[in-house]
């Protein structure tokens, strides 16, 4: 079952199955849900359909939770502290407003979630409305009710629409992060019952993508073949913001320091050093001493500004401590991301760009890229796995994440 077909259950059944596994007893926790005994094992029922899988075994002294409950148990329990803890940050931030997060929580339910989330993303609910399939008038009243039951500002108009508060920002980050958790429990128990589904989504940054992450996908696929993976190519600050949001699993490529956020976790794999690299048959094979002023001669291909690499280029023709400094910059750069232009630029043209060797393993065998020797100090690159901090990876993704540190022993140096 992929993403896109796992529906996300009415909160009230997700409390409901709470409280039941607490309780061991629908009788018991009847009065702490406010629903009848009926009202419960229909609840219950539904969920176990969604799942196709019980998840309660029922003996004679009460109910008690599966090997598969005890797996939604914690996952559900996951998704509600996220819930809870996104109502608490959105009404700290109207300090003036809202109301008891206690109160607010048992009322709280899916549809108005979706809305909120649809709507913050594109804060445009004609747009909204469609992206979620349902109509206009729909996602605007439970916008709304949400609204009206936090008793804090979601929405506010603008000249060109609406715009959603810091507090719409915080819960539906949350709501993502919680229902993403729901996610997760689907394809945990798909796995227990020997039907592997679901899949893993992965933010791939340049450094990482040539030779760690094709190993291990193609590993990866071999042992787990339904399995979906989905690889995300942007810049860093997108896929960041994505991972934050619960949007990715996990980010692979250059590590950050300091870490950009602390709400992150950062693993390196390999630090592997820069090397200058141009095509084969370049001018500098027959130079018997590069330095610093020939390499300036030469047109240039780098990252744009921001990214770690441009900054030791920029840096390597101004920095005061080298012996050339006085070696004029290049004035002919190019300035990209994309691997596949670095290299057709480096094959068909004198160009000349940092990058670390082992991005270019391939070229180097086949004969079309080589590594001219200058020395460049201090510009080991971390490369390795970016995750949240509360992050609790499926067996799926646990073996994928294996799989990666397994390659990247490969290219230790």
């Amino acid at each position: 079952m992929s993403d896109k077909t796992v529906p996300i259950p009415n909160l009230r059944h997700l409390r409901v199955f709470l409280e039941v596994a607490k309780c061991h007893s629908i009788s018991q926790a009847a009065p702490k849900v406010f629903l009848s005994q009926p009202a419960i094992t229909q609840a219950l029922a539904k969920l176990e359909r969604q799942l196709d899988t019980s998840l309660f075994e029922r003996q004679s002294d009460g109910m008690y939770i599966n090997v598969e409950g005890k797996v939604y148990f914690n996952r559900v329990s996951r998704c509600m502290e996220h819930i809870e803890q996104g109502l608490k940050e959105a009404i700290r931030k109207n300090r003036d407003e809202g109301g008891c997060v206690s109160k607010i929580l048992p009322q709280l339910t899916t549809t108005q979630l979706r809305a909120l989330m649809a709507v913050s993303d594109v804060e445009n609910f004609t747009v909204a409305s469609r992206n979620i399939g349902v109509s206009q008038s729909s996602l605007h009243r439970a916008a709304r009710e949400l609204e009206h039951l936090m008793g804090v500002t979601l929405f506010e108009k603008t000249n060109t629409g609406i715009s959603t508060t810091k507090a719409a920002k915080s819960l539906s980050t949350a709501a993502k992060l919680g229902f993403n958790e729901i996610t997760q429990a689907y394809s945990e128990i798909s796995a227990l019952q020997s039907r592997e589904v679901g899949k893993i989504i992965v933010g791939s940054m340049p450094l990482a993508r040539t030779s760690i992450l094709p190993q291990a996908i193609n590993q990866f696929t071999e042992q787990h073949p339904n399995v979906q993976l989905d690889i995300l190519d942007a810049p860093y600050h997108d896929l960041l913001n994505h991972l934050r949001h619960g949007e990715l699993d996990f980010l692979l490529g250059a590590l950050r320091f300091p870490a950009p956020a602390d709400d992150i976790l950062q693993e390196e794999l390999i630090s592997p050093p820069l090397t200058v690299v141009g095509r084969q048959g370049h001018p500098l094979e027959n130079e018997p001493n590069i330095t610093l002023a020939l390499l300036a001669q030469y047109p240039w291909v780098v990252p744009r500004r921001g990214a770690p690499t441009r900054d030791f280029f920029d840096s390597l023709f101004t920095d005061q401590t080298v012996a050339d400094q006085d070696s004029p910059f290049p004035t002919n750069v190019v300035e990209t991301t994309s691997q596949i232009l670095i290299r057709e630029l480096l094959l068909g043209s004198d160009r000349l760009t940092l990058i670390s060797s082992h991005q270019i393993e391939r070229e180097r065998s086949l004969g079309l890229l080589r590594i001219f020797p200058y020395e460049l100090n201090h510009t080991r690159r971390p490369i390795g796995i970016t995750v949240r901090k509360n992050w609790q990876p499926t067996p799926a993704q646990q073996s994928f994440l294996t799989l990666l540190r397994q390659a990247a022993d490969a290219y230790k140096y």
